[in-house]
């Protein structure tokens, strides 16, 4: 296959990786993503390098650890990317959607963007891009944080509301409408184009009709977890998000399953609306032509703890933070139906990707060849790591580092004499640390000689 293909990376916001059916033990209704991963490759152990979404992205479009970038938390600068080797070899470089690059306008490589940020505007408010921008055209004002404040349910939904505007002018539907536009539009030359759906970040907000696709008994509830010997930066988290209204939510100490429920149906029924998007996408190639010489990378930058340990959104190092979902789709170029266990950094779909494209990529950095893995050409990692800096969610740790095998997980905080040591063989869902107990100290000693 001589002709360069199109390239389409797929970056949702703060989805977990056990949101798509084809999960185990998934609760979301993907079709097209499962489609994706069912004719492609689905790497199921794939964890980002940040629980946020600055130091996670800049890492994958770097393919360097936070901590060597300077990208530590939300907020930090980032302004490069091995986007620009896709322009350097030809092809017209677009990103629609969320980058959440520092400046939000950063080229990154790109020869243009179609910005569209956080969710919650008000909490952008001197920046307005090019969905605020539509949206003021049109003299409507969408909701954010402090409209929420003033909704009948504020202090029961924990952040689940029901689109209030029509559906085609939610931000997941405005991202991929402008991403299909430039599909139309666009010539020959080969496209490199990331679409960043801004959902199914907070606030959890979908239109109605997707609720109703939700079955809400397949829904799983957290597993049963006490805080009372929780590390000081858990619980200072959980009373930050109960008392800061953070993306329109305000948090309780104690959520009933009704709630969590409540709060997952309408988080699945975003997700939902994003995979009929990707559908949407996936058409659009085909009517041009150019979807069977398309390589398609699905993924996310981190997930949601949704309830899980009592807590809600990011910023910790529980799987259901740091495990992602990750599928590559080359019809020609892999063959279908392909899963992997192995242990993977994201930013090693990143050789990937340049291998299948047969462009050059000069520097793999921190990231070694997904693809290599999976042909057993070499080894998984043995560890996966993840880190952050100190930020407003987080203000008394000064850096957190995760390490991770298949059957054990640190988490090292630095200058303290806590952290976090989970069994995850027998101990999965991460609620029973180990860290105090004598006769793990050696395992906890060998996992923190490995730390990054």
């Amino acid at each position: 296959m001589s002709e360069q293909p199109d390239i389409l990376f797929i970056i949702t916001d703060q989805q977990r990786w056990d949101t798509i059916s084809c999960a185990t033990n998934g609760w979301g209704h993907t079709p097209n993503i499962d489609r994706l991963a069912a004719e492609g490759v689905y790497f199921e152990q794939c964890y980002c390098a940040a629980p946020s979404c600055v130091p996670s992205r800049a890492s994958l479009f770097n393919m360097q650890w936070p901590s060597k970038l300077g990208a530590m938390k939300n907020g930090d600068r980032w302004t490069t990317s091995w986007v620009e080797h896709f322009q350097s070899a030809g092809y017209r470089t677009f990103n629609v959607g969320k980058m959440h690059t520092q400046p939000f306008d950063a080229a990154c490589g790109f020869e243009q963007r179609f910005v569209v940020e956080n969710k919650d505007r008000f909490f952008l408010p001197r920046y307005y891009d090019d969905w605020d921008r539509h949206l003021k055209q049109l003299g409507i004002r969408p909701p954010n944080r402090e409209s929420y404040q003033k909704h009948p349910d504020y202090e029961t939904a924990l952040g689940a509301y029901e689109w209030s505007l029509p559906k085609e002018l939610h931000w997941d539907y405005f991202v991929p409408n402008t991403a299909k536009w430039l599909i139309n539009e666009l010539g020959d030359e080969p496209m490199f184009l990331q679409v960043g759906f801004p959902g199914p970040h907070t606030p959890y907000d979908p239109p109605a009709e997707y609720l109703e696709r939700i079955d809400a008994d397949q829904i799983p509830l957290p597993a049963e977890y006490s805080p009372d010997n929780e590390i000081p930066p858990l619980k200072e988290y959980r009373e930050v998000m109960m008392h800061g209204n953070h993306d329109g939510i305000y948090w309780t100490e104690h959520p009933t399953n009704e709630q969590i429920k409540r709060i997952r149906k309408h988080y699945a029924a975003n997700v939902n609306m994003i995979d009929e998007q990707i559908g949407s996408l996936l058409q659009a190639l085909e009517k041009r032509g150019r979807l069977d010489n398309t390589i398609i990378v699905f993924t996310s930058d981190h997930g949601d703890a949704l309830g899980d340990h009592r807590q809600i959104q990011k910023w910790t190092m529980q799987d259901y933070n740091t495990r992602v979902p990750a599928i590559v789709w080359a019809p020609g170029r892999l063959q279908a139906n392909q899963r992997s266990n192995e242990l993977i950094s994201q930013m090693d779909l990143v050789p990937m990707l340049f291998e299948l494209a047969g462009v050059a990529l000069p520097d793999h950095g921190g990231a070694i060849n997904a693809n290599e893995v999976l042909q057993g050409k070499q080894s998984g990692r043995e560890y996966v790591y993840a880190e952050h800096g100190r930020c407003n969610m987080l203000p008394s740790i000064e850096h957190m580092e995760m390490i991770r095998t298949k059957d054990w997980k640190l988490v090292h905080y630095k200058d303290r004499d806590y952290g976090e040591l989970y069994d995850l063989q027998a101990d999965p869902e991460e609620v029973n640390n180990l860290w105090d107990k004598a006769e793990y100290t050696s395992i906890r000693a060998e996992l923190e000689s490995k730390l990054i």
